[in-house]
């Protein structure tokens, strides 16, 4: 059985096999076979609805895992990666043997096209998988080319995945032997701004560490209105905070950035004021730089009417459902969420680690729902606690929910946050390596926080 008789949705499970039992597999599924899930990404997202699927299917269920790479790769680390601290082997499991080990069927290929009429995902290989549920967890492409000269293939290294952040430890290597300027942020677009802003201050920590930090003047380069922003406005006092930082460590910034075009050892971009006109030019030269892209959706799905938004992100209800297609949900970076606000220059809603989470366990949970026949209930919470690391401190930040108005807005720095960073790095990995999507401990830690992944039912 893949049933896990003691899991928080063994009873769900339990009511799914007496309705199939009451009205037969035939009613509820065509043919024969029970139901066939798929989960088409294995980062963060993803494999934490395989897991907690696990606990509501039973021996004739099919769970199939898709993911465009034979690994999880945990992203939260790609920034210690890319100054040598961590390795590639250090942050990643192999899928195959780990899913084969938990009863789940396992394809290291990337989607094609998605063909959502017909229940079918077109794989690169040329293979064609059906599925009654499919969760997208697919994560987001990264939109180098809308900036000319920006990315690993350009003029600019990144910390997206962990094999761009391994190619950027080559290059910050060579960088240390002959330093010289650094240019470090976040383009246009940009949704996730935390790992900008861990890069620039473990740079600052390593430079310090060999001796060299006086010869490597850095620029922050960011499309935020302000630092500290991040995407949402800010929480608590991140805007002080990461000021504070910036200040201490001699890393000047440049705001409401407009990123024109980069060329070999040089940036363009154009500083627009808060009324969204053009307040100066700026001709940035840097010996490295680490500028990280906007996101869209996977081209697999990109132009899906009904699916995605213009943008290529799935668009789902409170309950993490498409309501074009109603047996697709979304959970991850590649949702649909809005900006927060209008700024002078784009800047996207960042998807952090235990936002994630939340969406995972209520489309879990909705599916679940579904497989007895009744409409889905369980809403996500979408709080956000994220630790960003600095080297040897660091912010951490929790924001209920992580949109605002909140009902919890606090921010925090200190030592604490770098020893906590690195706790929970290990404690993922061992999660992941287990098949274990939220131990009791979990549990216990974030009710203290008073953190939970569900809204409690209306009264």
């Amino acid at each position: 059985m893949l049933i896990n008789a003691a899991g928080p949705l063994a009873g769900l499970w339990k009511q799914a096999r007496a309705a199939r039992e009451a009205v037969g597999a035939e009613t509820l599924w065509q043919g024969t076979a029970m139901a066939h899930i798929v989960v088409l990404g294995a980062g963060i997202g993803g494999i934490s609805m395989t897991y907690e699927l696990r606990t509501v299917v039973g021996a004739d269920d099919r769970i199939t895992l898709i993911n465009n790479n034979p690994y999880f790769q945990f992203t939260p680390s790609n920034p210690w990666v890319g100054v040598g601290w961590r390795t590639k082997q250090d942050i990643v499991v192999e899928l195959a043997p780990l899913m084969a080990k938990f009863g789940i069927d396992f394809i290291a290929q990337a989607a094609k096209r998605l063909h959502p009429t017909e229940n079918r995902l077109e794989l690169a290989d040329g293979r064609f998988i059906d599925y009654d549920y499919l969760a997208i967890a697919s994560g987001p492409e990264l939109a180098f080319d809308e900036v000319a000269g920006l990315g690993p293939d350009g003029h600019t290294e990144s910390v997206c995945t962990v094999d761009h952040a391994t190619k950027a430890a080559v290059a910050w290597e060579a960088f240390c032997k002959d330093p010289g300027p650094i240019v470090v942020g976040a383009v246009q677009g940009a949704s996730c701004y935390g790992p900008a802003y861990e890069y620039a201050m473990i740079m600052d920590k390593e430079l310090r560490r060999r001796k060299i930090r006086d010869r490597v003047p850095m620029t922050f380069v960011t499309a935020e209105p302000y630092i500290g922003h991040l995407g949402l406005g800010g929480v608590g006092d991140t805007k002080s905070l990461l000021e504070s930082e910036l200040r201490q460590r001699h890393i000047r910034w440049i705001t409401n950035a407009k990123v024109d075009k980069v060329e070999v050892g040089r940036m363009h971009v154009t500083e627009l004021g808060d009324d969204g006109v053009e307040k100066k030019k700026h001709e940035l030269a840097f010996k490295y730089s680490m500028m990280l892209p906007a996101f869209r959706g996977i081209a697999a799905i990109r132009g899906l009417e009904g699916l995605v938004n213009p943008r290529g992100f799935v668009i789902v209800d409170k309950h993490q459902r498409n309501a074009r297609y109603p047996n697709v949900f979304g959970v991850g970076v590649c949702i649909a969420i809005a900006p927060l606000e209008q700024t002078p220059v784009a800047t996207g809603v960042p998807k952090t680690g235990y936002m994630i989470e939340s969406m995972v366990s209520a489309a879990t949970r909705n599916i679940a729902s579904l497989l007895t026949g009744q409409e889905p209930s369980s809403v996500p919470t979408w709080n956000a606690f994220c630790l960003a690391d600095f080297g040897d401190r660091g912010v951490a930040f929790i924001a209920q929910p992580q949109n605002p108005p909140r009902n919890v807005n606090w921010s925090s720095e200190g030592k604490w946050v770098h020893y906590a960073k690195v706790a929970f790095e290990k404690y993922f990995l061992h999660k992941v390596r287990k098949g274990q999507s939220e131990p009791y401990y979990e549990k216990t830690i974030m009710s203290l926080l008073s953190l939970h992944k569900l809204k409690e039912p209306a009264a």
